[in-house]
């Protein structure tokens, strides 16, 4: 004669099947597309912002005639000059647009606070300019060197980059074809 188990076991069984199934569903199905759709929402982000940044490196360039690697000097320019506040809030009635000169993102409207940090994790953007110094040598009719010029210039090039990985404006300072190219573009 066979004995049957008790009902409360096959009810436990099965309570444990179900709890099962809805985590390997979370594990296997709904977490990786939280995942996926976080970090889409993150390079999406972190691209915008660098786009801005792009824009405001031409803007201070068109202004002071070189290219700046310090963010608060960047991002004090957009905060307080007069005519990148009047591109901003203006209007075109020619073309009936905003003549605002950034990008709205996608988590909101253009702050200009928000440049100065990933979306993931928080680190700041690396910013640099190039430096080239050109040595010219002055020498007398002798041949005897008199003295030794040197031509500094700084700012003519710029790089951004995410430290999160989402992307890079500008290939390097030696390429100038690459000046305002973004690297997802």
């Amino acid at each position: 004669m066979s004995r049957q188990e008790p009902w409360y076991v096959h009810a436990v069984l099965y309570v444990i099947i179900i709890v099962l199934a809805y985590v390997l569903i979370r594990v296997a199905i709904i977490d990786p597309k939280e995942v996926i759709e976080a970090e889409k929402y993150y390079k999406t982000e972190s691209r915008a912002r660098m786009l801005n940044l792009r824009q405001a490196q031409i803007l201070f360039e068109d202004e002071y005639g070189k290219y700046t690697d310090n963010l608060d000097t960047l991002i004090n320019y957009i905060k307080t000059d007069t005519t990148i506040q009047k591109k901003i809030t203006g209007f075109d009635t020619l073309n009936q647009r905003s003549t605002n000169p950034f990008k709205d993102l996608p988590s909101g409207e253009f702050n200009p606070d928000s440049l100065y940090h990933t979306p993931r994790s928080l680190e700041n953007y690396y910013m640099i300019v190039d430096t080239l110094i050109i040595p010219d040598t002055v020498i007398d009719r002798r041949g005897r060197v008199i003295r030794i010029d040197s031509n500094v210039t700084i700012g003519q090039k710029y790089f951004i980059n995410d430290p999160d990985g989402f992307g890079q404006i500008g290939d390097s300072l030696f390429n100038q074809a690459l000046l305002n190219t973004a690297s997802w573009e």
